[in-house]
């Protein structure tokens, strides 16, 4: 076959990849946009506003039907109750009294993702730099800083096929250019990762580090870009209301991905392990200082819905669900 033919057979198989590509496409969106119509239509209110000025819960609703993956409001004294929408769509969103941070994603044959800074009124404020796949995000309660992780491929240090994490905070730069510290000594292995930070005041952070299959709590200053372990075997903390304690998830001897929620004490370094049993792959928010909140997959139904639940953070009583079909909590008050 002439080079010309081969050209010719290449092109030709590339189309018809293409349009299988776009065919199925084409095909999961006309499925799910039925499975959308044919949803039942959830309760909603229509004064957004009068819910952000009370204590109210931000959150994406997971609720198949129109309104799917919007973020939403609830009042805290009805949290199961009827959800006001916003404008925004975000796959994951960070809310605090003055705006809040928002991870989207425009699905196609190619997925784009975004991380912007979002005004009072839901409207775009700026874009947030981005490395990778957006996973989590914070912004510190008076707006001042806002922290992005994004999974990453293509470090040296990864195995093929594995990824790494990024986290920005705006202002402060990237958290691999900050000094780690660990048990007294300076952790410089090209390996270092760090994600979920949760803002402490001032310029203080919490954050996970990860070095030679460890993790740590660290705590950091974004001023001095420096960051200490506090304790072994901490990923995705959140600070509590009262900076007291910090809840979070842990691997322990557990299978590879899943992970116990618990709670640790700054003050005392003891350890509670919530009661929750079931794996959360989430990062927690705080309901207020006796409640911690958390996003679940729910099992069994074939579709992209969740559910945010509560668990009390002594480690006593039961999980129940605090609202359905949603994910991505965020408390503000």
């Amino acid at each position: 076959m002439s080079d010309r033919w081969r050209v010719v057979a290449f092109g030709a198989v590339v189309a018809v990849v293409l349009a299988g590509a776009g065919g199925y496409v084409w095909h999961e969106r006309t499925r799910q946009a039925d499975e959308l119509r044919a949803a039942p239509a959830v309760p909603t209110r229509d004064d957004a506003a009068a819910v952000r000025d009370a204590p109210h819960l931000v959150f994406r609703s997971t609720a198949l039907g129109q309104g799917y993956g919007s973020v939403a409001l609830v009042s805290l004294d009805a949290p199961d109750g009827p959800r006001a929408f916003t404008p925004a769509h975000c796959e994951r969103v960070y809310a605090t009294g003055t705006g809040a941070v928002c991870l989207s994603a425009e699905r196609g044959l190619v997925t784009k993702y975004r991380a912007q800074l979002l005004d009072q009124s839901w409207a775009p404020v700026r874009d947030l730099p981005l490395t990778g796949i957006p996973s989590r995000t914070r912004l510190s309660r008076d707006g001042a800083y806002a922290a992005t992780t994004t999974f990453v491929f293509g470090d040296s240090y990864a195995n093929p096929g594995q990824f790494s994490t990024r986290t920005v905070v705006t202002g402060a730069g990237d958290l691999e250019t900050f000094a780690l510290t660990v048990d007294g000594r300076r952790v410089t292995s090209p390996d270092r990762n760090f994600w979920g930070v949760t803002f402490a005041g001032g310029d203080r952070f919490y954050a996970t580090a990860a070095s030679g299959g460890k993790t740590w709590l660290v705590e950091g200053s974004l001023s001095r870009k420096t960051m200490t372990a506090r304790h072994a075997d901490v990923e995705c903390p959140s600070l509590s209301p009262d900076g007291t304690r910090v809840a979070y998830k842990k691997h322990g001897k557990l299978p590879a991905g899943q992970w116990r929620l618990a709670v640790l004490d700054l003050r005392t370094g003891a350890e509670t392990l919530l009661a929750e049993t079931r794996s959360v792959d989430d990062q927690a928010e705080w309901l207020d200082d006796r409640t911690v909140l958390y996003g679940l997959a729910r099992a069994g139904e074939g579709t992209a819905t969740s559910d945010i639940w509560r668990v009390p953070a002594d480690g006593s009583g039961a999980p129940a669900i605090f609202v359905h079909d949603a994910w991505s909590p965020a408390v503000v008050r």
